[in-house]
């Protein structure tokens, strides 16, 4: 890598995707005798996330399971320009210790404690049929327990629970399970997933949630074969991830900072009510008169704030840029990053960003599975919400409570897209246009005129040069606030 031996701090990013592992080293020199960190580099690394049943079995033998990142990666990392600097690492996060269990975990009085063989029963062996996904803190399993109490009873019975497992993978996921623990121990609201108990004996650390029937946003807006999401339920799930988000940074004694908003950590209950769910990265907010806080970059590659990765500086404005991310992905089906996108469309941020303020082709940045079934009205706000959260400026984002307000009315707009004539003839256009497109003919297609309706017409070439007409009834797309 070209690093030397003395760049030893390393960082993980799990990629939405899932296919890839960002990993950031920051180089540490001697000055003075003393150790001082000179700048990082980013890693690509690309690998396999399937759960195996092998998997399973390495968890359930004692040895360290493989539910979470990679490690053999070295023949695939690739090395790009340094992301910058960051001389205010956190010297609790940066210090290696042994855990102590008795002055970090402050459980929380309502918690259940679980044993390993409660939980070991409850999900059936932790056999492969239970398991219901994983990601960078280990697998996650479907149990049954009692409604009140701990014991483990026959599948489909009592309570249905979650249960996640710890990797063995050092100190950094010791702290994530206490984060989990400490953070959603203490706080309650209708849109945070709640905790209901830990295990913790010998090295067997695991947490258990309540049951999340419709799984991760994620799986809803991106999994091959799964059904749409309807305009009406992707913005009442934006609304209540946004007042999730907006209880933590407002409304507790001490504002938290999420720092790892992403579609996979947005679960959905049988009602489609959007919960927040992974607090392993969660970070108490600034105190007094300090306006940030020092810290390790962690987070998702695509989603977190370009200033908090160049200077390791947390608010809870990164929240809202990630907020904007996924709102953006609601709005559009794409993915945060898409390397099977055409060059240019890889980050959805960079490939929308120009259209942000573009009033004639906004609808370009609109899902095609919507199928024009969508508010034209609500559109246009979500989107100008949306470049409002992603302003590159931290101070020109709203407060998540601004966000919550300005969502409220868009899942009850009628105005469809789809019963406009300008929609109708656009899609007509390019169905039309379509077979030509393939086949490298340039063609001219004109709108069929009804009564006072000017002919406009439309070229396949560029898009960029088109001149639609305004759609009736809606006002231009108001000002991006500075």
């Amino acid at each position: 890598m070209g690093l030397g031996p003395d760049a030893s701090k390393v960082e993980t990013w799990e990629d939405s995707s899932k296919s890839r592992v960002v990993v950031v080293e920051k180089k540490k020199v001697k000055k003075n005798g003393e150790v001082e960190e000179t700048g990082c580099w980013v890693r690509f690394s690309f690998r396999n996330c399937m759960p195996s049943r092998s998997k399973v079995d390495s968890f359930m033998s004692g040895t360290t399971a493989s539910c979470g990142k990679s490690t053999d990666e070295k023949n695939r990392d690739q090395q790009v320009a340094p992301v910058g600097s960051s001389t205010s690492t956190s010297n609790i996060e940066s210090t290696i210790s042994t855990p102590n269990f008795s002055e970090e975990l402050k459980v929380a009085s309502q918690l259940r404690k679980f044993t390993f063989n409660d939980l070991k029963l409850a999900t059936r062996n932790f056999r492969p049929e239970s398991l219901l996904g994983e990601g960078g803190f280990g697998c996650v399993f479907k149990g049954w327990i009692e409604e009140n109490g701990t014991a483990p009873v026959k599948p489909g019975t009592g309570l249905t629970v979650a249960v996640k497992t710890l990797n063995h993978d050092g100190l950094q996921g010791h702290k994530e399970w206490l984060a989990e623990i400490n953070f959603l121990g203490d706080l309650s609201h209708p849109n945070l997933v709640k905790l209901i108990g830990f295990c913790i004996e010998e090295d067997h650390r695991l947490l258990v949630y309540e049951f999340m029937p419709r799984g991760s946003l994620e799986n809803h807006l991106f999994r091959r074969g799964s059904v749409p999401l309807p305009w009406s339920i992707r913005m009442r799930i934006a609304l209540g991830a946004a007042k999730g988000l907006a209880f933590l940074h407002e409304e507790v004694q001490r504002p938290v900072i999420y720092r790892d908003f992403k579609t996979s950590n947005i679960l959905l209950d049988a009602d489609y009510n959007a919960k927040l769910s992974d607090f392993g990265l969660a970070k108490d907010g600034p105190e007094g008169n300090d306006t940030h806080v020092s810290t390790r970059v962690l987070g998702t590659y695509g989603y977190a704030a370009p200033e908090y990765v160049m200077t390791g500086h947390l608010t809870s404005k990164n929240d809202v840029y990630s907020f904007g991310v996924v709102l953006l992905e609601m709005l559009t089906g794409r993915r945060s990053m898409d390397k099977n996108r055409p060059n240019g469309e890889h980050n959805l941020v960079q490939w929308a960003r120009p259209l942000f303020g573009d009033k004639r082709r906004f609808y370009r940045l609109m899902d095609p599975r919507f199928e024009g079934h969508f508010s034209i009205k609500g559109a246009q706000k979500a989107i100008e919400i949306a470049a409002h959260c992603l302003s590159r400026d931290p101070k020109a984002r709203p407060l998540m409570s601004e966000v919550v307000e300005a969502l409220k009315p868009l899942p009850k707009l009628k105005d469809m897209a789809s019963s406009s004539y300008y929609f109708q003839s656009m899609q007509a256009a390019r169905s039309r246009s379509m077979p030509n497109a393939k086949n490298g003919n340039k063609m001219q297609v004109t709108f069929q005129p009804r009564k006072g309706t000017p002919v406009r017409s439309l070229s396949s070439q560029s898009s960029a040069q088109a001149s639609p007409h305004q759609l009736p009834g809606v006002s231009p797309l108001p000002q991006i606030r500075k």
